[in-house]
């Protein structure tokens, strides 16, 4: 009977240890974390922002909440809209607080600064949130992904159809910084590879809260078409001031090359003969769940850019750029 209890015994013994380690294992793995570089308080806050942390949260929950034994976690910052302080914050994240990926980083300039960390680190970032045809080409990297949009598509959407319908004359009101230099080139060169004339154009300071000077300029020019390489918050002021300035009703077209649905509910009826594109970012599961908050908008694919990312990590078994490759692979 002794022989038994004893033999009982060690085995239950044994079972909770084995149990016990293996709790211990897994407690001891650290969490999976993916940062937003956000704009969580300036222009682009309401089409970013605290929206894609919400959305990015959402995703990390509907996966499950862990990935390899690893539970999620989402950071994120904010980059006041500075090139300088998005390049710190990536490498914060990067070095000291155990980040893996980094996602959205809305402003091509603060794309740029971040996207430069990630490259120099091997570690992933996918941009969905900046425009830069530059995070496509010159600026890309083995583990970049621009995600959504970028400026040369936006120029064969908006502008392409505008010149298509007779306006052939434009004069650019532009955001003086990497996103709206090269959306004004490449809406350039649609307009005169299709017969079209570049009358003039304007570099204007990000967030600035007064476009009268400019619209004048713009007006004076005699263009059939304002082209507004800007967007979020300096959209909506430079369309709204534009209809104070009567600009429109004196027979100017505004042609936001960049409009999101919260832009146009901004605006109301001042915008409502500007051209624009309307990309549907209310439709998705995260923006649907959050209609009506800031940020749902490209929120939407902010959550997105983490799923995938998770979906990765769980299909290659590793995380890709952590030092342990698993069955990931870069063709």
């Amino acid at each position: 009977m002794r022989r038994v209890l004893s033999g009982f015994l060690a085995g239950f013994l044994g079972v909770m240890l084995a149990a016990i380690a293996t709790a211990a294992f897994a407690q001891g793995k650290p969490p999976l974390k993916l940062g937003g570089v956000l704009d969580m308080s300036g222009l682009y806050a309401d089409i970013t922002g605290p929206g894609a942390e919400m959305a990015a949260k959402m995703a990390a929950e509907d996966f499950g909440g862990e990935v390899l034994g690893r539970k999620i976690e989402i950071v994120v910052a904010d980059h006041l809209n500075k090139a300088d302080l998005s390049a710190n914050i990536a490498r914060d994240m990067f070095d000291n607080q155990g980040v893996e990926m980094i996602f959205d980083v809305a402003a091509s300039a603060t794309a740029l600064a971040a996207g430069e960390i990630a490259k120099a680190r091997n570690k992933i970032v996918m941009f969905s949130g900046p425009g830069s045809i530059r995070l496509s080409n010159e600026a890309c990297g083995p583990y970049t992904v621009h995600y959504v949009f970028d400026t040369f598509a936006q120029a064969n959407v908006t502008g392409l159809a505008a010149v298509k319908s007779g306006l052939d004359t434009w004069f650019f009101l532009t955001a003086d910084y990497a996103f709206g230099k090269a959306l004004q080139r490449d809406t350039t060169a649609v307009v005169e590879a299709n017969g079209g004339k570049v009358l003039g154009s304007v570099n204007v300071p990000l967030n600035t809260p007064d476009f009268s000077s400019f619209l004048l300029q713009a007006q004076a020019s005699k263009a059939k078409v304002i082209g507004l390489a800007n967007a979020g918050g300096d959209t909506i002021n430079s369309v709204k001031q534009a209809h104070e300035f009567g600009i429109v009703a004196g027979g100017q077209k505004l042609a936001a090359l960049l409009l999101f649905v919260a832009d146009v509910t901004e605006v109301g009826n001042c915008g409502a003969t500007a051209a624009f594109d309307d990309r549907n970012y209310l439709v998705g599961h995260f923006a649907g769940a959050l209609a009506g908050q800031a940020g749902a908008q490209i929120v939407d694919d902010d959550g997105g850019a983490v799923l995938g990312q998770l979906e990765c990590v769980a299909a290659a078994d590793a995380v890709p750029g952590s030092g342990h490759q698993g069955n990931f692979a870069v063709e």
